[in-house]
């Protein structure tokens, strides 16, 4: 793989409501807008061979939304946790989710073992997806698990007991929507991620975008502290 490529990438999908209102949607109709252009992204990180991508796509603070917009976020891991199973195998893509799973409806957390279940040996994309996670509760909690342990609390200890276990750290991480924060993303991992925030809502990233992003990113001196 080319070193001046990204091994790791990840996106924070934001925008999708606002996208839906300056379209003159239903607000709910952005969110799967939402998840349709994350399985497009899915295949553009294929076609440009990056091994591994991770989506902020539920929050912990999400959890805070209406009764109407999460029970109609759930709807919607519901359908695509069942597509999934049968859909991203067959082109190479392995899944793996990373949050307070046991937070999400039994039903969903049963489609979500099944994906992860039918993963490919040798994947072509490996997509981390974050689902009722936040960057505090996963330090939070592995510092407990270390302590529960026994162990000395360290950076690798830790890393041992992360939601996201064996996940790489992420090389960049695109925001799109406008915001610039990372919104309790990764808050470890991050620590020497390239960070591009565009204006774009989610829903209007487009696969040229991704390649000015990774064009910017192969031209920036990453330093890691040094």
């Amino acid at each position: 793989m080319d070193s001046s490529a990204p091994s790791c990438v990840g996106i924070i999908m934001d925008g999708n409501r606002r996208w839906a209102r300056e379209n003159k949607l239903p607000q709910l109709e952005g969110h799967r807008r939402g998840f349709k252009k994350l399985e497009e992204g899915m295949r553009w990180a294929r076609k440009r061979k990056i091994p591994h991508v991770v989506v902020y796509a539920f929050s912990l603070e999400n959890w805070k939304r209406s009764e109407q917009e999460v029970s109609y976020l759930m709807d919607i891991f519901r359908e695509m946790v069942s597509i999934w199973a049968e859909k991203l195998p067959k082109e190479g893509t392995r899944v793996r989710f990373v949050g307070k799973l046991d937070m999400l409806p039994a039903d969903v957390q049963e489609g979500i073992r099944e994906v992860e279940a039918r993963a490919p040996v040798n994947p072509e994309l490996t997509a981390w997806v974050c689902l009722s996670y936040g960057g505090r509760a996963e330090i939070t909690a592995a510092a407990e698990a270390a302590a529960a342990a026994g162990e000395k609390i360290t950076e690798d200890s830790l890393r041992r007991h992360f939601w996201s276990g064996g996940m790489p750290d992420p090389d960049l991480v695109i925001r799109t929507g406008g915001e610039q924060r990372l919104s309790n993303f990764l808050l470890w991992q991050v620590a020497y991620s390239e960070l591009f925030f565009l204006k774009k809502y989610w829903p209007d990233f487009e696969e040229k975008d991704l390649d000015i992003i990774l064009g910017e990113f192969a031209r920036r001196e990453r330093r890691m502290g040094k």
